[in-house]
């Protein structure tokens, strides 16, 4: 009886050996003469060219925001003008003056106008002329990402 075993488990192994499909790469679809083969292809050489820039969106310019308000400078001695550049808005007057101190240090000459409304607003520039004024806005928007909401403030 373990003969019989022995002899049938020996058999088993050697058709399993001899199974040319349990071999690596020995399937028949690695022969040339069958359909399923592909032909190998030409070869193709290919020639780098200058590298083009990868294509970039500007950021769109968000609008500029204005307000036409009723303001009086305070602790300006200057000529008053039509367009400011607001910066800062603020209800209480120290607020204000400390902001203008900060602006001061990063090179801005700014001016405190209190609005009909009781607010402070800090402008930072003024025009008389409108195209001028919108410039410098994009100018500051440009040049100081953390001033981006600067607005335009059009003296009644």
């Amino acid at each position: 009886m373990k003969l019989k075993i022995f002899l049938v488990a020996g058999a088993a192994v050697m058709m399993l050996s001899a199974c040319a499909s349990m071999r690596k790469g020995s399937s028949r679809f690695d022969s040339s003469e069958s359909i399923y083969v592909k032909e190998s292809s030409p070869k193709v050489e290919v020639k780098e060219t200058a590298k083009a820039e990868p294509y970039a969106d500007p950021k769109p310019e968000p609008a500029i925001v204005v307000r036409e308000e009723k303001v009086t400078p305070i602790e300006h001695s200057g000529p008053a003008s039509k367009y400011y550049i607001i910066i800062g808005s603020f209800q209480v007057l120290d607020n204000a003056r400390r902001f203008r101190g900060d602006l001061v240090n990063e090179g801005f000459s700014p001016i405190l106008l209190e609005s009909e409304h009781g607010f402070f607003r800090v402008s930072v520039d003024s025009f008389n002329d409108e195209l001028a004024a919108r410039s410098r806005l994009a100018q500051i928007r440009n040049q100081y990402e953390k001033y981006s909401d600067v607005w335009l403030l059009i003296s009644m």
